[in-house]
């Protein structure tokens, strides 16, 4: 199958988890892709495992000049996109009285002012009949009780999708989200968890999820593929939860 042959497709947050397992089914369908991440060491590995010619560019999220930056240099070594994939994002849970000023705003610059600034600057990029797709969370739906703001933020996710549905519709583009529940993937780095507290999290929510386990970065890139891909023709504005049945929606 090679949904993707002849298509250019950006994916920030591109260089580990998620982001990367569907640039690499992407590239393996036969499309290109350009990736965003800011570790050097996550950026040296996709390096090494996309193909020769892949963009592999180091872009900060956080930082609002850096919107404008990554449109220049996509625009002058890719042109125009058939998709975007706004999937850099960032977790961190605290008690509600633990809350101030420096954490609220890092969480919400990643992860909301972020996608809005990048979506602004690529818009016009946008080929007609493009796909653009941003990565939420059950965080959103779940109501947990350290995940407050972090839950808020990738609500914000969904209604950025749906109001980009609406407004990019006449030119054919699809905007959708994908909402992943428990995935192994690095989203504990930077978190402050212990391993110790990290492990029993894990084994905490594997016991609410009914397939007994938690997900892989391959089983939500699939679905981000889809959602990229022609196959998904039809949809648009609509939230994909890939959480193993954990909110049964």
């Amino acid at each position: 199958m090679a949904r993707f042959d002849g298509k250019r497709i950006l994916i920030t947050g591109g260089t580990s988890g998620i982001g990367l397992a569907t640039a690499l089914r992407i590239v393996d369908e036969g499309g290109e892709v350009a990736v965003t991440g800011t570790s050097q060491d996550h950026l040296d590995e996709a390096g090494r495992r996309l193909p020769s010619g892949s963009l592999v560019l180091r872009n900060d999220s956080l930082d609002p000049a850096e919107a404008d930056v990554l449109a220049e240099k996509v625009k002058d070594q890719m042109g125009g996109l058939d998709g975007a994939y706004l999937n850099a994002g960032y977790g961190k849970f605290w008690a509600t009285e633990d809350s101030d000023a420096d954490s609220f705003d890092h969480i919400m610059n990643v992860n909301v002012r972020g996608p809005v600034l990048q979506m602004a600057r690529l818009k016009p990029m946008l080929n007609d009949n493009a796909a653009v797709l941003l990565t939420s969370s059950v965080a959103g739906y779940l109501g947990q009780a350290e995940g407050a703001v972090y839950g808020a933020t990738k609500i914000a996710c969904m209604a950025l999708a749906r109001s980009w549905a609406a407004d990019l519709a006449p030119r054919g583009i699809r905007v959708n989200a994908v909402c992943p529940g428990p995935i192994d993937t690095r989203f504990f780095e930077g978190t402050g968890m212990s391993k110790d507290e990290q492990e029993d999290f894990v084994e905490t929510v594997k016991q609410a999820v009914p397939l007994g386990r938690v997900g892989t970065a391959d089983e939500v890139a699939a679905v981000a593929c889809f959602l990229l891909s022609g196959d998904a023709s039809y949809v648009s504005g609509s939230e994909y939860v890939v959480d193993g049945g954990m909110t049964k929606r």
